[in-house]
């Protein structure tokens, strides 16, 4: 399955399919296994680049439509 991104209202990004999460120099985070990851968009998260629910207390909100 292509990966697919799903932009969650006031929270994270879902990631699911067949993906890799890597970092700036190439390195792949571990991810093997796992149906889907949650990304961190509100900056707080302390497991960078994925989520740990910290949006839920930090006041973050962010509302994503797409355009036709």
């Amino acid at each position: 399955m292509p990966a697919k991104l799903t932009i969650l209202t006031n929270g994270s990004i879902k990631v699911e399919g067949d993906f890799e999460v890597c970092d700036p120099q190439g390195g792949v985070f571990n991810v093997a296994g796992k149906p889907a990851v949650f990304l961190c968009r509100c900056g707080q998260s302390a497991k960078k680049p994925f989520c740990d629910g910290a949006h839920k207390t930090c006041g973050f909100t962010s509302e994503v439509k797409a355009s036709a």
